[in-house]
Formats: structure tokens, sequence, C-alpha cells
């Protein structure tokens, strides 16, 4: 029969140090791997290791047998159709940010599908054009292939149009991408996207939607401004436009400006009314049926020098190979973006994952991204990952697997195939007010700027130094900006960690930071210090420093202060200006130690004090003989909490042994508590114990050493002990122990309960 939860717990056991723990408590023996038992391990197959390699390279196969056909395939029938009414148009529109024809979008919204639907684990993404990439990729195609002026000098661009030779670099760098994501995942680095934070990410996206919104403006006013690419290409391409901000097409921006209202506020309805809704208002689809059928009525091309989109091929290309001179010249800005597709699409995933309870596999996203954006690029598609929009759409309107994704795959075929010269008349400024209405989730992100600067703001500085390097540098070399910020400050963090002196609530076996309680029980000639970080060749002499800050000494210079007080005694023993009695020393003349006073032999001074020539061991914190002068030590014992390291390294093991000698050899008791059983084998490995730094310092926990003080200085604990009652919620009893004794620091405070009493 349970008994319900009680206010107090008793705990009856020994002190335990680390030493007599083991000997008392048998460990199991385990057998750590080997590196070459892991590679043996990897390499080893089997039928069961080899089915379940197949299951998991073919993820279709998993979910197809649980697939409920009457339940499930209705609602992926529809999701399919409204997902893939958006794929084309987003296709159409994101196909502007890559600097290519429209219709190329549908091929990036139709063959990377077909792959993910074998290979990918999330059943919910919606595969395609990614409005951060497309512009990426447009950078890329803008550089190698510009507006004005020649284009790179590579081999397979003679003979070819400027729209062929920008299809040529975007499909070559896709295809480098996806060998990228290919690779990684068969390495099994999926891990990677871990670097990428939230904050990093969000102020990278900000900045991305406000290169969108740019680039988009050339559209939405129908000017001509040529696609830049590089560091300051924003500041140069805003220039451009305010210039000509004369010549802007009033039918264009009248037109944008009715489509983006429209959009926004049926938008709103919809997330208002979701609830309410069987599926949301595809508005972007209606207004772009309507702009597109007021175009040609009105004959918007002719009469108002409309750009549109103009002829869209029939059918689709024959295969293209990649350039390899292409891959030289643009293996850098494809590393970023091969992180930056999957990165979205895995957190997107992960978060469908979680609400509809199943497992996505990083590594096998990878896969199935590499393979989809190379078999893509060989049908000239361009860079594709997930769009939060469109994966909404699918999941939203009861999609419940990539049955509807390759549904919408089909839709877009159709309109590809059969009536895509439908959509010859739609004005590109339609596309852009669609592209720019459609950032406001990203863009709204510059919100999370003052929350992270109440809350967080190391990681504020992460988002603003990310987004505004990403405006300026451009998105490739921002993202590199912004992950060089974010690793500076982890490392700060565990470089500069905050330490503390702890100090017990009184009455319990509970130490807290001493400034953050009023009421705190302090021994008297004990500190105890705690560093919550791992301790590495970074951070081992801001360890030292504030430790010494702590204690209120610098341990080496009161040893060396010692050894030289040592040596003016002998001298003065030896001119018999200072005589052994049996009380101690007597003195017949001399002045105070001068500290400059024999410097020879400086190393001398770091070693242990030796008392060998002396027949009584001198009292250092009592009156010395001749005015000898040596700083008072008021601790006998220092505790060091390592509950929260995690790990040393060998520099912290050396420099964490020199500070402990530095402490034992002037009579400072060291004891080191809850110690990370991996780090005390690593000590023992390492050969950290001699005479002086011994094994017998470590204890189980803060309290067993504080026990074991008390044990050791009964005497010292109960000099300034003040009885005292505090009401508590666990009363923790050891055997043989009371709670009496020590110091009792209380701050005037108000609140303390009626039944405490001092």
């Amino acid at each position: 029969m349970l008994r319900p939860a009680a206010t107090q717990y008793l705990v009856d056991r020994p002190v335990y140090s680390e030493d007599r723990f083991a000997e008392e408590h048998q460990k199991i023996e385990r057998k750590h791997k080997t590196l070459l038992n892991h590679v043996k391990e990897y390499f080893t197959c089997d039928a069961k290791r080899a089915k379940k390699g197949a299951l998991s390279l073919l993820p279709i196969v998993g979910w197809l047998r649980i697939y409920r056909l009457k339940e499930w395939l209705l609602s992926d029938i529809v999701s399919g159709v409204s997902t893939g009414l958006v794929a084309v148009l987003q296709g159409l529109a994101y196909s502007l940010l890559a600097s290519l024809p429209p219709w190329y979008g549908l091929f990036t919204a139709f063959f990377p599908v077909i792959i993910y639907f074998f290979l990918g684990t999330s059943r919910h993404i919606s595969v395609g054009a990614f409005p951060v990439l497309c512009l990426m990729i447009g950078s890329v195609v803008t550089r190698l292939v510009p507006d004005e002026g020649p284009p790179a000098n590579i081999t397979g661009f003679e003979g070819l149009t400027r729209d062929e030779q920008r299809v040529v670099v975007a499909a070559s760098v896709t295809f480098l991408m996806g060998i990228m994501q290919l690779a990684m995942g068969v390495l099994q680095v999926g891990f990677i996207v871990m670097y990428l934070s939230d904050t990093l990410v969000s102020g990278f996206t900000t900045a991305a939607a406000v290169h969108i919104l740019v680039s988009q403006l050339k559209f939405v006013l129908g000017l001509v401004v040529p696609g830049l690419s590089g560091p300051l290409a924003l500041i140069y391409t805003l220039e451009k436009i305010f210039v000509q901000i004369t010549k802007t097409n009033i039918c264009d921006l009248v037109t944008s400006l009715v489509i983006m209202v429209v959009v926004f506020i049926v938008k709103e309805v919809n997330d208002r009314f979701k609830a309410k809704l069987p599926v949301p208002i595809p508005i972007e689809v209606i207004m772009t049926v309507i702009a597109c059928g007021i175009s040609y009525a009105f004959n918007f091309k002719e009469k108002f020098n409309v750009d549109v989109v103009g002829h869209i091929p029939k059918g689709y290309e024959s295969p293209l190979a990649p350039n390899i001179q292409i891959f030289q010249q643009t293996a850098m800005e494809a590393f970023p973006m091969a992180i930056v597709g999957f990165a979205v699409a895995f957190s997107v995933a992960k978060v469908y994952s979680v609400k509809h309870d199943y497992i996505i596999d990083g590594n096998q996203e990878l896969i199935a991204f590499g393979v989809s954006n190379m078999f893509g690029a060989a049908f000239k598609a361009f860079a594709s990952s997930t769009a939060l929009s469109r994966s909404a759409v699918q999941e939203s309107t009861g999609g419940k697997t990539q049955v509807a994704g390759i549904l919408s795959a089909l839709i877009v075929m159709i309109v590809t195939l059969a009536i895509g010269f439908l959509l010859e008349p739609l004005p590109k400024s339609v596309l852009g007010a669609v592209v720019i209405v459609n950032l406001k989730g990203m863009l709204m992100q510059v919100r999370d700027v003052p929350y992270l600067w109440k809350k967080d703001r190391p990681d504020c500085v992460v988002w603003v130094v990310t987004c505004l390097a990403a405006i300026l540098l451009g998105l490739d070399l921002g993202l590199a900006v912004g992950l060089g910020v974010e690793l500076l400050a982890v490392v700060f963090r565990t470089q500069f960690p905050r330490c503390s002196v702890l100090a017990n609530i009184h009455g319990t076996d509970i130490y807290k930071d001493r400034k953050d309680y009023f009421s705190i029980y302090e021994p008297e000639g004990v500190k105890i210090f705690r560093i919550p970080s791992p301790i590495f060749f970074a951070n081992i002499e801001f360890f030292r420093g504030k430790l010494v800050e702590a204690v209120g000494f610098n341990p080496l210079r009161i040893l060396r202060k010692r050894n030289k007080a040592m040596r003016k005694i002998r001298k003065l023993l030896k001119t018999a200006d200072l005589q052994m009695t049996p009380k101690g020393f007597l003195t017949t003349s001399s002045g105070p130690i001068d500290e400059s006073e024999d410097e020879s032999n400086m190393e001398d001074l770091d070693l242990p004090i030796d008392f060998k020539d002396l027949p009584i061991q001198v009292n250092w914190n009592s009156e010395l003989p001749a005015n000898i002068c040596v700083p008072r030590v008021d601790i006998h014992s220092l505790v060091l909490d390592f509950s929260a390291v995690s790990f040393l390294d060998i520099s912290a093991l050396k420099g964490l042994k020199v500070a402990l000698k530095e402490f034992i050899r002037i009579d400072v008791d060291i004891y080191i508590v809850a110690c990370d059983v991996y780090i005390l084998e690593k000590l023992h490995d390492c050969q950290f114990f001699d005479d002086e730094v011994q094994s017998s310092m470590f204890f189980l926990t803060l309290h067993d050493a504080m026990l074991h003080i008390r044990e050791k200085y009964p005497a010292l604990l109960e000099k300034h002990s003040v009885p005292a009652k505090v009401v508590t919620t666990a009363t923790v009893h050891y055997n043989n122990q009371s709670n009496e004794g020590g110091h009792l620091r209380s701050r005037d405070i108000t609140s303390f309960e009626p039944e405490t009493k001092f």
C-alpha cells in the first residue's frame, strides 16, 4: 500500500568519502568499447541489420504498412490538391528570387517531391522551393551570370542564352548541394544542425526576409533593376531602386497593393477562425486567378507595359549534366545552402513529428534531401527544402502522409503539361506581392529582440549580429558570422561562468549561494566554492582567480611569505637573536621582516614549509617572534563543489593540481565533492594523486564533506555556535550528528515564519 508523500524524510547512513564508498559498495565492472570495436560493429552485417538498414533507407515501407486507406485517403486527396495549388503559385513566385524563368519553379515543386516520397521520414512537410534558399541560389546565379556585362568564363556557356546559362548555374549548384547533403547523411553527421540555434536561425531568416523584400520591390514597382550579389548588395539595390523611383509603373504598384491587402486580410481571417474553417481559404490562388483573368482581359502587357510571366513551355526538358567548373566556383556557397536547407526542413519536420507522435531520422532526412536535390538538378530544378506556409497547408487540410505530397506533385505536373498557358498573362508584380505578404512571419521575428535582451543578452547579441551581418554582408557570409558569434557566446559562457560561495540552509542538508538567502549557516573556517561549468584550458586561470577571490587571499603569496619567515627565523636562531624556550620563541632583538630580503633560490619559496630543523611547529596565526609579519589565514577547510563540472582536460588537471597544492602547503584542507565518476577515473589514469594530493579528499556529497569537517574540527565549529530552530519542509538527521554549531548569519528581514526562533 502506498503512503501519501511525507513532508519529512530521515536518512541514517555513514559519512562517505569516495574511497570509503568504493570499499563498501562493489561496482560493476563494465568494458568500454574501443574505437576498433565501434568500427567492427559498424561494418558488421547480418540479416536483421540488413533488414533494418533497408527499412531505414526506404521509410515508405514503414508507413505504407500502417496506412489506413478508408480513413486517410480522402484527407490526403484534399490536402494534396490544396497543397498542389499553393505549390504551383509559390514555385512561380520563388523562381523570381532565384533569378530564373518562372516555370523552373514548377520543376522544383515536382521532381524533388517524388524522391522524398520514397526516402523521407516526415509525413507532413511539403517539399519544394524555400524563399531563403531561392535567394541564396539567386545570389550565385547573378554573380556568375550578371544582368549587365559578360558571364563568367565557364566552359559550356557557349551558344546559350542568358536564361539558359543561369539554369545551368542553378542546376549545378543544386546538384553540388545535394552531394554535400547526401555525404553528410551517409557519414551520419545530421547532428551538425544542432549548432544552428533557434536564435541564430531566427536572426538569419529575418535578414533573409529583408533581402527577399528588397529583391521583390523591382517587380512591385515595375522597375528594371539588375540583380546584385556580395557584401552591401542590398544597399546598392536600394540605391538603384530609389534612383528610378519616378519611373514606377502605377499599374504594377496598384495591382501589388490590392493583392497584398486582400491576401493579408484573408490570411488573418484564416488564422483567427482556423478552428471553424474546414480548410484555409486559398486566397493566394484565388487572387492569382483573378489577377491573371483581369490582366488577360485588359491586356496589361500591351496597354500598361506590365511585365508578365510570358510563355510557359509545355512538358519537361531533357536532363542536364552538372558543370564541374561551376562546382569549383560555387563550393563555398553550396555548403551553407546545404546546411540551411536541411536545418529549416528538419526543424519543421520535427514540429509535426512531435504533434503527430512519430519519429524522424535526421541522417535519413539528409539522404532524402540530398538525393532529391541531385535528382531535381538533373531535370533543371533548383534547390529544394520546405516552406512553413506550404507545409502548414498540407497539415492543416488533413494531410496524413506523403501521399498528399505526391498528389500535390501530380497537380503541378498537370499545370506543367496541360494548363500552364493559362498563367502566361499573370503579372510578375502579383507574384512579387504574394512573396512579400508571405514574409510576415519571418519579419515579425524582430519582436524576439526585446524579449531576448531582457532574458538572455548573449542570445540577443547572437540574433542582432547574425541579422545585421546577413543583411549587410550577404546570407552566406552572414551565416558564417552568426555561427562564429554563437560559438564565441558558448565559449564565453563556459570560460567565464558564474562562480559562487555556498552556505548551508539552516536545518537542512541543502547548500545554496550565500548571496541569495536570508538565513544561512556558515561554519567558522570553512569555504564552499562552486564552479558551474567544465574546467578546461581556457578557463582554468579564471577558476583559480575566482577561487582566490572567494577565500580572500592568494595561497601562493602566503606560502612564499611563510617560507621567507622561516628563513628569517632560522637566520635569527643561527645568530642567537632568537632563542628557543619551552613556551616558544624568545626574541632578543630584531626588526620587521624585509620583503626584499634574501631573494636567492626563489623557487624554494614555492615548496612545502620545512620544519625539520625546529623542535616546535610554528603557529602562523599567532604572534610571531622578531616582529615577523605573515598574513593570517582564517580558513582551515576549502570545499570545492564539482557537481556541475562535466569534464577536465589535461591543462586543467595540471592547473587544478598546482592550485590544490598551494592551499595544502599552507595547511588548508581541501575537499572535492560530487565529482563525476568518469572525471575520477581520468584523475587516476593521469597520475593526479601523490603524497600531497590524495584521493581521500573526494567525498560523495557536499554534506558528507561538511560532516567530516565537523568531526575533524569539533572545537572550532562549536566555538561560535548559536542554537537555532528553523521550520523546514524536509529535516535530515544523520547518525550521531546534530544541526547545531557553526555560525548562523541572519539578515534583516520581516518575512520569517512565526515558529522560527533564534
